[in-house]
């Protein structure tokens, strides 16, 4: 199933106005664990941060770390890429709009980008799976990062990371060239590129695996039917959400020896 579309109409609803696109930010928020997970490793750098760091978002997509990390410290630079103009030109837009002078979107191409010992943080977040030359573009971020800098990478996990399960089977998410990460393989090629420490830990453990269809697999598949269940949304989440809360919660705070998702973080 291809993700884009659903992802263009989304847009295309919530970039009517700077308040729609903030409630949407704050709904992926509630709804991603993979943002929960994601917001509590940015948390524990935040408290050793520079007050004038500068961040890379790498593959901002609809912008929302840029957004959340903007609103912690205005003082932060942050420069948020991302391979798709219309995406980039719409989260612009919005950041010009409210006022964000610190934030920049550029369209940007991460296996051939390079800033050299710019970044105090660079963001990865769902990217790392679209990218068929991953070494290469672990190579940039460590060329672009300061020493002692922080790479902090969300990706699928080769444990069903893209609802594969099988070699017959063909990935939920079909624009991912690879169907998930082993967490020893990336550590190595993290290592190789010239990271000097790399911790890996899996998220989308049992708890997470039925939050994340309860809240996003199975929306998105209705919504690949029918756009007329869009309607329907808000009462669809009245009875899911507060499940998928608590398994959320679970997952964030529990130590899973597998998952189907990968928490990764490196320093330069």
């Amino acid at each position: 199933m291809q993700y884009d579309p659903i992802k263009r109409s989304l847009g295309n609803i919530f970039n009517k106005t700077p308040f729609l696109r903030k409630v949407f930010y704050g709904l992926l928020d509630l709804l991603l664990l993979r943002a929960w997970h994601v917001h509590k490793e940015l948390r524990g750098w935040i408290k050793n941060s520079k007050s004038d760091a500068s961040i890379l978002d790498a593959g901002a997509g609809f912008g929302q770390y840029t957004y959340w990390l903007s609103r912690k410290n205005p003082n932060w630079s942050i420069l948020a890429m991302d391979v798709k103009d219309e995406q980039v030109a719409d989260c612009n837009r919005f950041f010009q709009q409210i006022g964000a002078k610190n934030v920049k979107f550029e369209v940007g191409d991460l296996t051939n980008f390079t800033h050299p010992n710019k970044y105090d943080l660079v963001v990865c977040v769902d990217v790392m799976e679209h990218i068929l030359e991953d070494v290469q573009v672990f190579k940039n971020y460590v060329a672009s990062m300061k020493p002692g800098a922080m790479l902090l990478i969300s990706t699928p996990s080769d444990q069903g990371g893209s609802d594969v399960h099988g070699d017959d089977e063909s990935s939920f998410i079909e624009e991912h060239v690879r169907d998930g990460y082993n967490i020893q393989e990336i550590q190595d090629k993290l290592k190789g590129a010239g990271f000097s420490k790399v911790e890996a830990r899996y998220q989308y453990g049992s708890p997470g695996k039925i939050a994340w269809r309860l809240s996003m697999k199975y929306p998105i598949v209705m919504l690949g039917k029918t756009k007329l269940f869009f309607i329907l949304l808000p009462f669809y989440y009245l009875i899911a959400y507060p499940i998928s809360y608590i398994l959320n919660w679970m997952d964030v705070g529990g130590s899973h020896k597998t998952g189907t998702g990968l928490i990764v973080k490196a320093w330069k």
